[in-house]
């Protein structure tokens, strides 16, 4: 059962990276490698929380693996590797601990009893670190196999089929 609801989060996550490619107004023949790429890194992202690594690494892993798979794929369909790896990251984002920061901060505003104000203080500075931390995590993790990649330019890669044997 656990396993269905892993598969079933992921499916959604690709959805979520169809819409945002629709949004940015990516190639249409990029879309369903992008679906592809969500789906990839929500079903690294969620295998990853139920044996309990923490979201933070969850994320890294996901964001780690669309990064390095977006690579691939830009070489492949001949597009630059963030109309694949941007798409594909942002359902990975912790919209619920964003809005539940705000919430706490809004709470703060009104409160006046200190034990209560002292607890709610605690769970939004929580979140916003959870928050701050998940979208660290998914930049680095797109960024550092982008950044240890671009050796070369892409015409002098051998993952370039079109390149001409000089003699």
């Amino acid at each position: 059962m656990i396993i269905i609801d892993i598969f079933i989060k992921s499916i959604w996550a690709g959805i979520g990276a169809i819409g945002f490619a629709i949004l940015f107004n990516v190639p249409r023949r990029t879309i369903f490698t992008i679906w592809t790429l969500g789906f990839l890194g929500g079903l690294i992202k969620f295998s990853v929380m139920h044996f309990d690594l923490g979201i933070v690494f969850a994320s890294f892993l996901g964001a780690t693996a669309i990064g390095i798979a977006s690579i691939q794929t830009a070489h492949i369909k001949k597009s630059p590797p963030l109309v694949f790896s941007i798409p594909a990251v942002i359902p990975m984002v912790p919209g619920l601990f964003a809005y539940k920061m705000m919430l706490g901060l809004v709470a703060l505003t009104r409160m006046e009893n200190t034990d209560e104000y002292i607890q709610t203080l605690i769970e939004t500075v929580n979140n916003g670190a959870k928050m701050m931390f998940v979208l660290i995590s998914l930049g680095t993790g797109v960024a550092i196999p982008m950044l240890l990649s671009r050796k070369e330019s892409i015409k002098k890669s051998k993952f370039n089929k079109n390149k001409k044997l000089v003699v």
